[in-house]
C-alpha cells in the first residue's frame, strides 16, 4: 500500500469516526436526554405534551398562537390568557398546575403554584439561575442586568439601585412632568377627536427614559429606539423558529442578516452617546460624568480600580437593557390603564376626583404622588390583568428538591407564566377577569392573602425589576396630568387584541376619544 492510499484511508476513517461521534452526540442531546427527563418527571406525576424530535412542542405552540391571534375577542373581555398564551391555557387544563413543555430539545417545567414560584424566585441557596440568553434576544438586550449572573450582575445591580433609589427618583420628577407636558401640548390638536394613546405613550416614555437615565432627549436617542423597535419585531416573530446549532455560520436568513446589522448599528449609536458624555466631562461642561444612570456607567468604565471597572461591552449592554425596559414596560402599563379607565368610566371619575383633591390643577409633586391611593389600586389592577412581562425563566444549576414532592434534575429550565398566575380564579376568585381595583385597597399583601408570589408583575426576590418605582411614578404623573385636563372614552375604532410582542401589547393600538374638561 502506498503512502497516498494510507493517508486517504486514515482521513476516511477519521471522517467516519467524526461523523459517528457527531451522530452520537446529536442523538444524545436530541433524543436520549429529553426522553430521560420526560420519564423522570413523569414518575413524579408531571405530565405534558409529548416531546417531538428536534422541535419539541414549538410547532404546536406556534400553531396555537397563530390561530388564537386570528380569532377576534368578544367585547372587551379581560380574559386574555387563551388568546395571548393559548398553549398554557390549554395544557394546564389537560395536564395540571405544573406540566412539562419543550422548547426544541430543552425541557421547560411550567410552574403556576405560587408557593413554588416564591421558592424559585427567592432563590435562597442560589440554585435557580438565569438561563443563558442566545439568538435574537441576546442581540437585543446583550448580557445586561436582566440576563447576567454572578459577580457581573451584582456589580450592575448595585449601580442600578443607586441610580434609581428613592431620593434620586424624586429628582427625576421634573423631567417626567416636562415630557408629559410636551405630549399634552400635542393632544390639544385632538380635542374632541380620536387619538392612539399607545403611539403617544411610546414617544413620551422614550423621552422620559432618555432624559432621566441618559441625559438626552428623545430626538437624540431616536435612532436607538428605532433600532430597538425593529429588533423587537424580528425577535418576536422568531421566538418559535428553531435552527440547527451552527447552521447560521453556513446559511443566514434575512432576519439573521438584518439583526446582525442592527446590532452593530445599535452599538455604534450608544457609543456615540457615550462619547458625547465623555467629551462633556473632558471639557468640564458637566461635573465628573454626570449623576444619571449613563454617568454612573461611564464613570464605572473609567474607574481606576480594575475590580470596579466595567468594560465597553458591559456599558453598551446596560444601555440596551435600560433603553428597552425603561420604555417598553411603562408604555404598556400606561396604555392598558387608559384602556381600562376608558371602559370603566366610574373609576376614571374616582381617580380624577383624587387627583384634583391632592394637586388641584397644579403639576404633581413628590409628596402628593405618595398619597394617590385610588390611583395605586388602579395601577395594581391594571398590572394584574395586563402585566407587561408575561413570563420569567430560571435554570436549575444542580439537582434540587422543590417544594415537598418534586426533585428537579440539573439544567432543567423553569418557566413561570405571570399572566396565568394573575388570571387564576383559584387564587383571585371567580371575579378574576373583572376590573376591580378595590382588591388592592388594603395593599398587595391583603389582596393576595399574604401569598406574595400570586402577584408578580415586576418579579420578586433579589432579581425583581429595579425600575418598578420608576415605572409606577412615571405612570402616576402621566395619568394625573391627563385626568386634570381630559375625560376619555374608548373609540368605536378600537379593536381589542392583546398580543405577546416580547411584552404584552395592544396589537392595533389603543384609540380613545378625548373630551376636554
Amino acid at each position: 500500500m502506498g503512502a497516498v492510499e494510507a493517508i486517504v484511508i486514515f482521513l476516511s476513517s477519521s471522517l467516519c469516526l467524526y461523523l459517528l461521534l457527531a451522530l452520537f452526540n446529536g442523538l444524545h442531546k436530541l433524543w436520549w436526554i429529553p426522553n430521560r427527563i420526560q420519564t423522570q418527571m413523569g414518575l413524579q406525576g408531571i405530565r405534558g405534551p409529548s416531546y417531538r424530535f428536534i422541535h419539541g412542542t414549538t410547532k404546536e405552540v406556534f400553531r396555537m398562537k397563530k390561530e388564537a391571534t386570528n380569532r377576534p375577542m368578544i367585547n372587551f373581555s379581560h380574559d386574555i390568557l387563551s388568546r395571548v398564551q393559548p398553549h398554557i391555557h390549554s395544557w394546564i387544563n389537560i395536564y395540571g398546575k405544573n406540566y412539562l413543555q419543550w422548547y426544541g430539545c430543552i425541557a421547560q417545567l411550567v410552574i403556576t403554584e405560587p408557593e413554588l414560584i416564591k421558592e424559585i424566585l427567592n432563590n435562597r441557596d442560589g440554585t435557580y439561575q438565569k438561563g443563558k440568553t442566545e439568538g435574537y434576544i441576546k442581540k437585543l438586550l446583550g448580557d445586561g442586568l436582566v440576563t447576567s449572573e454572578g459577580e457581573k450582575w451584582a456589580k450592575m445591580r448595585k449601580l442600578a439601585n443607586y441610580a434609581f433609589h428613592a431620593e434620586r427618583l424624586k429628582s427625576m420628577i421634573p423631567a417626567m412632568i416636562s415630557s408629559v407636558e410636551v405630549m399634552l401640548e400635542r393632544w390639544k390638536r385632538h380635542e374632541g377627536k380620536e387619538i392612539d394613546v399607545f403611539e403617544e405613550f411610546t414617544q413620551t416614555t422614550s423621552e422620559v427614559i432618555s432624559r432621566t437615565a441618559f441625559g438626552s432627549s428623545y430626538r437624540e436617542g431616536k435612532k436607538v429606539f428605532q433600532i430597538l423597535v425593529r429588533m423587537t419585531l424580528i425577535s418576536s416573530r422568531n421566538v418559535y423558529k428553531l435552527r440547527f446549532p451552527g447552521i447560521s455560520k453556513v446559511y443566514k436568513t434575512d432576519d439573521e442578516i438584518e439583526s446582525e446589522k442592527l446590532e452593530k448599528d445599535l452599538r455604534n449609536s450608544i457609543l456615540e452617546i457615550v462619547k458625547e458624555r465623555e467629551e462633556k466631562a473632558m471639557t468640564k461642561k458637566i461635573a465628573s460624568f454626570g449623576d444619571d444612570f449613563l454617568g454612573l456607567l461611564v464613570k464605572a468604565h473609567h474607574d481606576a480600580d480594575s475590580n470596579k471597572r466595567i468594560s465597553v461591552e458591559d456599558l453598551v449592554d446596560e444601555c440596551k437593557t435600560f433603553y428597552f425596559a425603561g420604555q417598553e414596560t411603562t408604555n404598556g402599563l400606561l396604555s392598558w390603564t387608559v384602556f381600562l379607565l376608558a371602559i370603566h368610566t366610574e373609576w376614571q371619575e374616582e381617580a380624577r376626583k383624587e387627583v384634583l383633591e391632592i394637586f388641584g390643577h397644579q403639576n404633581p409633586n413628590p409628596e402628593g404622588i405618595t398619597k394617590l391611593k385610588t390611583m395605586s389600586t388602579i395601577i395594581h389592577e391594571s398590572l394584574r390583568l395586563y402585566p407587561p412581562v408575561l413570563s420569567m425563566t430560571r435554570k436549575v444549576e444542580s439537582k434540587v428538591r422543590l417544594g415537598l414532592n418534586l426533585t428537579l434534575p440539573a439544567d432543567l429550565m423553569l418557566f413561570i407564566p405571570t399572566l396565568e398566575v394573575h388570571h387564576n380564579p383559584q387564587i383571585w376568585g371567580e371575579d378574576v377577569h373583572l376590573f376591580k381595583p378595590e382588591r388592592f385597597s388594603e395593599g398587595v399583601a391583603k389582596a393576595t392573602n399574604n401569598n406574595t408570589a400570586a402577584y408578580i408583575p415586576f418579579g420578586m426576590g433579589s432579581r425583581n425589576c429595579v425600575g418598578f418605582n420608576f415605572a409606577t411614578t412615571e405612570a402616576k404623573i402621566a395619568l394625573s396630568m391627563i385626568l386634570q385636563r381630559y375625560a376619555f372614552t374608548l373609540s368605536p375604532a378600537y379593536v381589542h387584541a392583546p398580543v405577546q410582542h416580547l411584552t404584552l401589547r395592544p396589537q392595533h393600538g389603543v384609540q380613545v376619544m378625548l373630551h376636554s374638561l
